[in-house]
Parts: C-alpha cells; sequence; structure tokens
C-alpha cells in the first residue's frame, strides 16, 4: 500500500497514509524527498524546506504560514505552522462544470412519505415542539405515556444489568420488562423536541428559535406536531403560527396547548394527549410509497475529523452529492467556519453576483463576531483535529468543503431559511456537531450524510444520520457508531466509484424505511438550536 499521498499537483506538503520512518526515502513528484524525522500516520510532511513566513499549500490553495525555517521532510505542526488563508472577492468566473456519469441513477427510487407540498420523507414522525424550556417536564411526562403504550419503547439494557447487581449479581433470573407492541403501523415515531430557549434572552434568540421550530414541522419526515407553550414566554405561538404561514409554509396538522389558558397541568396534558392521539389515527393513513431520488434532499455533515477525513470520506460524500444533485435533488453543506479559505472557489461557483456577495457578507459578519470575543475561525480546529493532523483550519477546512463536491452553488441560505433551490446549497451553521445537523434538518434535510475519522454518536430527532468512517480502524474499534467504511478506498484500495455506488444503495434503504442507521438504532435524538452568538 502506498504510504503518502499528494493531493493537489501544486502542494508542498503531502500527507503520510502510514507511518513513515525517519530515513525513508520517497519519491513525489519525481523528485526524491528523505524523512528527517518520524511522520505519524494522517499528518503532513514538507516536500522542500521552508523560510519562516512561506506558504504551505495544500489542496491546491494555502493553509499556513510558516512560523519557523522548516526542513524538506519535516513534520507540520502547530509549532511550525499557523492559519492563514487566501483573499476572495466576487469575480466574473466562468465556472465549467460537467455533471457526473450517474449510471442509471434517475431510474431508481425510494419508498417515503409524500407530503402535499411536493417533499418526500424518508420517516414519519409526529412532534412534539415547547415553545419555552418551562414545557420539557411536560414532554417528559408526555414521552414516557406516548411511547410506552403506542409500542416506540425501547428497553433499557442498562436496567437490567443494574437489577442483577442489586438482587446479588445473577441477570439470569430478570427478565426483560415485557414492551406493548407497535399501535400504528405506518408512523416511525414520536419524537419530543427539548430545549433550553424561548425566554430570558433577547427577541432576536426568540425569533431565531421559532424559525428553528417551523422548519422542523415542515421538515418532510414530519407529518405533524403539538406544540406545548406556558404562555407569557418570548416565544410565542402567535409567532410560529405566522413563522408557519409566512416563511415555512405549510398545512400540516399543528395542535397548539397554552398552559396559562388551564386550570391545572392535568387538564391541558390530558386534552393534549387526546387530541393528538386522534391526530395520530389519520396520520397513520400515510404509506410509503415510491419516490425519485430527486425528492431526496442530503444534509453533508462532519464531525470528529481525522487527517484522512479530507481524504476518503469527505470526497466521497461529495460524489455522492454531485449524483444526486444530477438527477434532480438537492444537497445541503453546512458548517461555515470549516469553509474557510476556499471561499473563493465556493464564490466562483455562485450563480450570480447577488448570491456570492450574500455568501461573503455572512462569511465576514460570523468570523468578525468570533474576532470581536477574542477567538475566530483560526481557532475552530478541536484538540482532537490537531492530534490527527488537521494542525490549521485552512488545512481543515479545504478537506471539509470536499463534502460539496464540484456542483455549482444553488443558493446561499442563512441560519433561519428553508433551503428551496434544486442542487448544492450552502447554508449557514457553526461547526459544532449537534448545532449543525440541527440545523440541517431544520433547513430542509431529509437524510444527512455524516463523516467523521475519530467517531461520534451524533444523530438527530427527525432525520436519518449514516455514519461514514474515513478510516478502515474505526468502524472496528466503534462498530456500534459506524454505518459505511470510506477508509477501504486506502485500506484496500476500493475506487471512489465502488464506494460511492454502495454508498447510495445504503441511502436509498435507508430513506425507504428498511435499514436503520446505527444512530437511529441507539436512540440518538440530538437537537441543539444555535442560539445565534459565537459558536464555532
Amino acid at each position: 500500500m502506498k504510504n503518502n499521498l499528494l493531493i493537489s499537483p501544486t502542494d508542498n506538503v503531502a500527507v503520510a497514509l502510514s507511518n513513515i520512518n525517519k530515513g525513508d526515502v520517497l519519491s513525489i513528484k519525481g523528485k526524491q524527498v528523505c524523512i528527517n524525522e518520524n511522520i505519524p500516520v494522517k499528518h503532513k510532511f514538507t516536500l522542500q524546506a521552508l523560510k519562516e513566513g512561506d506558504v504551505v499549500n495544500m489542496y491546491g490553495v494555502p493553509v499556513g504560514k510558516a512560523t519557523t525555517s522548516i526542513k524538506k521532510g519535516a513534520l507540520i505542526t502547530t509549532k511550525n505552522l499557523k492559519h492563514t488563508a487566501a483573499p476572495y472577492k466576487f469575480r466574473n468566473y466562468n465556472y465549467r462544470y460537467e455533471k457526473p456519469f450517474v449510471n442509471g441513477l434517475s431510474k431508481k427510487n425510494f419508498l417515503g412519505y409524500h407530503r402535499k407540498d411536493g417533499q418526500v420523507g424518508t420517516a414519519n414522525y409526529w412532534i412534539f415542539v415547547p415553545m419555552v424550556f418551562c414545557q420539557n417536564r411536560n414532554l417528559k411526562v408526555l414521552k414516557e405515556a406516548f411511547e410506552a403504550e403506542l409500542g416506540f419503547k425501547k428497553e433499557n439494557p442498562y436496567r437490567l444489568k443494574l437489577r442483577s447487581l442489586v438482587h446479588g449479581g445473577d441477570d439470569a433470573s430478570y427478565e426483560e420488562e415485557k414492551l406493548s407492541q407497535k399501535v400504528f403501523k405506518n408512523i416511525d415515531g414520536i419524537r419530543f423536541l427539548t430545549h433550553e430557549g424561548g425566554c430570558g434572552g433577547t427577541k432576536d434568540d426568540a425569533q431565531a428559535l421559532v424559525n428553528l421550530l417551523a422548519g422542523y414541522i415542515k421538515n418532510p419526515n414530519v407529518a405533524g406536531a403539538t406544540v406545548m407553550s406556558l404562555g407569557c414566554q418570548h416565544a410565542q405561538i402567535s409567532m410560529l403560527e405566522e413563522a408557519l404561514k409566512a416563511r415555512f409554509k405549510t398545512d400540516k396538522p399543528v395542535l397548539y396547548f397554552e398552559q396559562q389558558q388551564y386550570p391545572t397541568e392535568n387538564k391541558m396534558l390530558s386534552e393534549a394527549l387526546k387530541d393528538t392521539y386522534n391526530a395520530l389515527e389519520k396520520v397513520n393513513e400515510i404509506e410509503r410509497e415510491p419516490a425519485p431520488l430527486s425528492k431526496l434532499s442530503i444534509g453533508l455533515e462532519c464531525g470528529g475529523s481525522d487527517g484522512f477525513s479530507g481524504i476518503t470520506a469527505n470526497p466521497l460524500i461529495g460524489v455522492v452529492s454531485d449524483k444526486i444533485n444530477a438527477v434532480g435533488g438537492r444537497s445541503i453543506l453546512s458548517e461555515f467556519p470549516e469553509l474557510c479559505g476556499v471561499e473563493q472557489d465556493l464564490i466562483d461557483r455562485c450563480p450570480t453576483e447577488e448570491v456570492a456577495n450574500k455568501f461573503i457578507d455572512i462569511m465576514e459578519r460570523y468570523n468578525g463576531q468570533a474576532e470581536k470575543v477574542g477567538s475566530g475561525f483560526d481557532m475552530n480546529p478541536s484538540p482532537g483535529n490537531v492530534r490527527d493532523g488537521l494542525i490549521t483550519d485552512a488545512i481543515k477546512s479545504a478537506g471539509a468543503a470536499t463534502k460539496g463536491g464540484r456542483s455549482p452553488i444553488a443558493d446561499v441560505i442563512d441560519y433561519g431559511e428553508y433551503v428551496t433551490k434544486q442542487g448544492l446549497n450552502l447554508l449557514c451553521t457553526p461547526g459544532n456537531d449537534v448545532e449543525s445537523t440541527t440545523g440541517l434538518a431544520g433547513f430542509g434535510a431529509n437524510i444527512i450524510l455524516f463523516s467523521t475519522g475519530l467517531g461520534t454518536p451524533t444523530g438527530n430527532v427527525v432525520c436519518p444520520v449514516i455514519k461514514i468512517s474515513s478510516n478502515s480502524m474505526l468502524p472496528a474499534k466503534m462498530k456500534d457508531i459506524i454505518d459505511f467504511d470510506a477508509g477501504r478506498l486506502i485500506s484496500e484500495q476500493v475506487s471512489q466509484e465502488e464506494l460511492s455506488e454502495e454508498l447510495i444503495d445504503l441511502i436509498i434503504e435507508v430513506a425507504s424505511g428498511r435499514h436503520q442507521t446505527c444512530a437511529t438504532t441507539l436512540g440518538q435524538d440530538d437537537f441543539i438550536p444555535w442560539k445565534r452568538g459565537v459558536s464555532l
């Protein structure tokens, strides 16, 4: 197996695909490179001697500046490299794009839930939505009732383990609790969106939360919602009703309950339970029917990235994104802090100057807010990222952006706006995994592709999350959270084209409800709204 990779012919560093020893001599770009220190797998090493201030290039773009002189064949670290990114601006650029070969993809379909607005769900959920954190306990009470009696409750294996310890350590004599059978065959679950917002913040915070909740109700994987409110908070029911009429137009059934209008909590919860059950009976009449892949809206996400993420999993997701877009679907690239350094490429792919300037404006305002509090996009890489070779934000970003493939940009979407354009959309979210996936589901995705190199259990409350490993060690180590091994590109030399076809087949199985993702099986129902401040 080859032990190194030069990503772009203009790069002056290469990536170690396996551990490289001091004294090894490699032939790269037709030149001999003598390695003068041990290079750990996934890390980068220089192909030429660099002076202080010299620019390091990866993926064909600047990703850092040398802070000291660096020998040829030396390891790139945080001690000898600092973040830098290329300047960018709108320019009249004739972006030429050749659609990928789709190999009969337009004839394939998945079984989904067709909504009146033309969207198609990959799941059929009823959601409970609190307008304010004061309702979280009420949702917990209702959750216990609905999940137990409608057959959605999952046995907690640790209860049995604890029971065995309490009674002497012999768990063989303690049977599992008998769970109810599923009552509604066409409903995939009742989901509960708890959060800590709705009051105590600014009115802008309240509006942002309302927009997100409205987006979740509009999401094609959602059949309807029960909304719980206290009554006096900033995030008013009237604001949600207005959002569902204007920005997030939908005619789905939505039930509203405001606690301060009831004499007792019991009265409100009893009425909410009864009305919701009656609504579920009608929702259960919706069945899965064939839908073309053009009805897929794929969220593109990464988290717990490593030095292979931008080589295997992310580019693979990019190929799949391009193919889905080529047959009329949509893909959504989020995490704006992880687009730092590749702005010019994305700007050049925008359809109009207006769309490009919207992207520039959002990026500059976001980074400016971070810098005001002593941070900035350059501080985005986590300790785990750095340990695995993502030394600067530009290195991380250049690899992360490959999830978007090479499709032209269809639109730029700010947080709080719903995706409507066919093709590749850029959605402003933070890089935080759960905040970002929460935004993807809230603003249009009906399935999410999530790459990881270090491992993360992240899921979503209404959207299936397919976890894709960048290396083949991770699924062996954390097999209960990984759905697909993109690391086989290196470990088994499986072609990117073959892997993309396999991944699309898995997407179809998940979208059709025939296969559960690891996150869904584990009940990883993550939901964290982005409070529009500084979060990278």
